[in-house]
């Protein structure tokens, strides 16, 4: 019995020594015991004592511990201990916050009481707290949902155990910034953006016209230097889908395709794909071009206004509440008021060769015209959002070009006269609603309608003659998407698409009689499915999806599958594939070269599954894409096929132009870019090669060079920006378009007829070409910003040949050759104020 009286003293005794510090206490009795302490630092800071006896009990120890400090020791399971203060006023919460997805503590969350943060987790994600009279308890962490409790009857002897649910944001992996000019990116699912708030500068570009820059992107031409003649690997215009806050846009270029239609400084990001689009686009066998002016984060108020040679615009942004918004812009052409060196270059480079043109040539004498042209477009945005999850977006647009011309001619003492007027417009609305139903499922909702008109009246003196021609387009829709984040890597949407498309061609003639009037109806249904598996650890991208078509009329139903490819063999160099199956249901076709006067003669149409097949397109790319120590490569290599064409959606001026067939087309290219980046300088170099051939099975010749082919397309730049300063200077060069020449060994002098060879059987001369532009922006001290901009278009004023066909003239009854050009030396100034 003695014996054991000293031994138990011995155990309840302190091991003799020197105070150390509670935390190398706690740090040993952890190691002893396999056991983890929770604890805030400022609750045993500073706090020393004897250290306990190390053949005593957990327990025993921890009764030691709380009898020689003024703290609580809770233990749970024998595997967690709770360290308090003891306040006998005060209850204390604490509790333990663990991620939802793997159940692993969430460390250094955020616990917040009114307004202020009263505590945060440790690594084990343990907190504790005073218990007060605030009910609410906010918890926030990066990466989780905040998520937010009642503590007002929380239980103060155990401790909570919540759970954050992570917080899936999807983010667009930027591939490569600054590709081109600042501004424009190369996005990992093979797509370009461009956001134009962000733009540096091109060549010959003073502005961020988004169909200008898209350009300079290689693969992507304009036979015509037009806007609305954008050729993308071979395709012809009406084969791309160019889309406005999802308006399908009809009409793309003012001033007949020199101007783009889109404001410029209203856009905040434009997506152009060549291959490998999402399944939610439809109706185009070519490239899509996906602007939209909706920003992603929260914008103050602004205003700017601006003037150039050719038009004036402004711009609002006004914030009606926290929650809503309108953004309003308008632009005008001045051309009604002055006519500047740069409308004069337009309007001689537009009207060459037509027939308004051709009146002028045809009475030589006492000859007078009077011409009235202007154009104008709109904008009206209206964005709302209904609580924090829900979001109605209302977006409007219109376009308008006019036309109005008065000729009149004295010959042999006959008064002749014409008065001509053109009007093209384009104006939509669309109405989206936006709902976050959780942080993993998503749904978007939008309602659409795009109208198109493009009216010719001639009025001529010779007969009293009225000719009257009249296309018009109605097309209406609704989609819907959803999206479910699974993961972070994997991402799945589903949806639905209707659309309905109305075309109507009117013809009118008074002397002779003639009337002509045909409208048609497509109905399309649309199932789209895709996933996404993004893994930027693995560097590995993975998009594939289906739209599945679904024609009413001709009960027809037409799969498309879709896929993007990327992988990164390492960080500097990736690997993309891209493919897909499309099909268009609508294009433009010329009936006869002088139609709406040889200035707008192409109308729309849709298809008949006959004569006007449906087209459908398959295009397969591969690509490798280097990029270190600001030395960019990008060499891709594709193959395209159109099938479901007809001649006369191709523009022909040879043979071909009055004979109606079907066929394909088939292009097989390369697409190179270089870019270097050192201090304020940027500099680039591209080539494109392809081999464009038509397929037409039924006709003499089967198959030709296609009329949209470029064989060689070398374009360079250098651009150079500092501050507020900008410069760029470029050169574009190409080898000629294809054209047909004429077989002149047995041609009769006095009965000319036009005899051709092979179609396409030779080319234009080379085009070249040398442009020019520079900004400055400087602001003052309340905050006003001005920009100035010039611009030179053919420095070198060179005469380049865009076009070249063959008539027989009226007047000398003879075959003469007719060519048209690209524009001469054209200057402009833009001036510009934001506030």
């Amino acid at each position: 019995m003695f014996c054991i009286f000293f031994y138990v003293l011995n155990l309840l005794g302190q091991e003799k020594g020197k105070a150390v510090p509670l935390n190398k206490i706690i740090i040993d009795i952890e190691q002893q015991h396999q056991v983890s302490f929770n604890y805030l630092e400022d609750n045993v800071v500073g706090i020393k004592l004897s250290p306990p006896n190390k053949a005593l009990s957990l327990e025993q120890k921890l009764r030691y511990l709380s009898q020689n400090t003024d703290l609580s020791f809770e233990n749970i399971d024998n595997k967690f201990i709770n360290v308090y203060k003891n306040k006998d006023k005060t209850p204390i919460i604490c509790g333990y916050i663990f991620s939802s997805s793997d159940k692993k503590p969430i460390e250094d969350a955020n616990l917040n009481l009114s307004g202020k943060i009263h505590a945060t987790t440790n690594s084990e994600g343990y907190f504790e707290l005073e218990k007060t009279d605030k009910n609410s308890l906010l918890i926030s962490h990066v990466g989780f949902c905040s998520k937010r409790i009642s503590i007002g009857n929380a239980d103060t002897k155990n401790c909570l155990k919540l759970f954050l649910e992570p917080e899936v944001t999807e983010l667009k992996e930027i591939k490569a910034g600054s590709i081109l000019a600042s501004g424009i990116s190369k996005n990992t699912d093979g797509s370009f953006e461009i956001k134009p708030k962000k733009f540096g500068i091109l060549p010959g570009l003073i502005e961020p016209d988004a169909l200008q820059a898209m350009q300079q992107i290689p693969g992507v031409n304009s036979i015509d230097e037009s806007v609305s003649s954008i050729n993308v690997r071979g395709g012809t215009h009406d084969q791309n889908l160019f889309l406005w806050n999802g308006i399908r846009m009809f009409q793309t270029g003012h001033f007949f395709g020199l101007i783009s239609v889109f404001n410029p400084n209203l856009a905040h990001t434009i997506s152009i794909y060549k291959n490998g689009s999402s399944a939610f686009f439809g109706e185009s066998v070519s490239s899509v071009v996906d602007i939209s002016t909706t920003p992603q984060t929260e914008e103050k108020n602004s205003f700017s206004a601006g003037i150039n040679m050719i038009n004036a615009d402004v711009y609002g942004k006004y914030n009606l509440s926290k929650k809503s918004f309108i953004e309003i812009s308008a632009r005008k052409s001045i051309t009604d008021f002055v006519e500047t060196p740069t409308y004069k270059e337009y309007f001689n480079k537009v009207f060459q060769n037509t027939t308004i043109t051709d009146f002028n040539q045809k009475q030589n004498v006492d000859y007078q015209s009077d011409k009235k042209f202007g154009f104008y477009d709109a904008t009206f945005k209206y964005v709302q959002k209904i609580g924090t999850k829900d979001q109605l977006i209302l977006d409007l647009i219109t376009i308008q070009d006019n036309l109005e011309v008065f000729q009149s001619a004295t010959v042999y003492d006959i008064f002749r006269s014409e008065n001509s007027t053109l009007r093209q417009q384009n104006y939509g609305g669309n109405l989206s609603w936006h709902r976050n139903w959780n942080s993993f499922n998503t749904t978007k909702i939008n309602i659409y309608n795009s109208a198109y008109e493009l009216l010719g009246n001639q009025k001529n003196s010779i007969g009293n003659q009225i000719a009257i021609q009249e296309n018009t387009v109605n097309n209406n829709g609704i989609n819907l998407e959803n999206q479910h984040i699974l993961n972070s890597k994997f991402v799945l949407s589903d949806g639905y698409q209707f659309n309905e498309i109305g075309i109507t061609n009117f013809e009118r003639v008074n002397n002779p009689e003639f009337y002509r009037k045909v409208k048609d109806v497509l109905r399309t249904h649309a199932l789209i499915f895709e996933g996404k598996y993004n893994d930027t650890i693995s560097r590995l991208y993975f998009k594939a999806g289906a739209r599945i078509n679904y024609i009413e009329k001709f009960q027809k139903c037409i799969v498309e599958p879709r896929v993007q490819f990327n992988y990164g063999i390492n960080k500097n160099l990736n690997l993309e594939l891209l493919g897909e199956l499309k099909s268009q249901n609508s294009q433009q076709i010329i009936d006869l070269q002088k139609d709406y006067f040889g200035i707008e003669k192409r109308r729309w149409i849709v298809s008949n599954n006959a004569t006007v097949p449906i087209q459908r397109s398959k295009q397969l790319s591969l690509s490798l894409f280097y990029k270190k120590n600001d030395w960019l490569l990008d060499i891709e290599n594709f193959y395209k096929r159109v099938n479901g064409i007809i001649t006369a959606s191709q523009g022909f001026q040879n043979q071909l132009e009055f004979v109606r067939t079907t066929g394909d087309y088939e292009v097989l290219g390369t697409e190179i870019l270089i870019q270097k980046k050192f201090n304020h300088f940027l500099t680039w170099l591209s080539y494109t090669f392809n081999d464009n051939n038509y397929d037409f099975p039924n006709y003499e010749f089967q198959i030709f060079p296609n009329n949209f082919e470029l064989s060689h397309t070398l374009s360079w730049a250098v651009m150079y920006e500092k501050n507020n300063f900008k410069i760029a200077l470029g050169t574009r060069w190409s080898s000629g378009r294809p054209r047909t020449s004429t077989d002149n060994s047995n041609i009769n002098p006095s009965d000319p007829v036009l005899v051709y060879n092979r179609p396409n059987n030779t080319n234009l001369h080379v085009f070249s070409q040398v442009n020019l532009s520079s900004t400055y922006k400087w602001e003052t001290a309340n905050g006003i910003q001005y920009k100035i901009g010039l611009s030179i278009l053919n420095i070198l004023n060179r005469k380049n040949e865009i076009g070249e066909y063959y008539r027989i003239s009226s007047l000398t009854n003879s075959i003469e050759e007719v060519e048209t050009f690209a524009l001469q030396r054209t200057p402009n100034v833009s001036f510009r104020v934001s506030l």
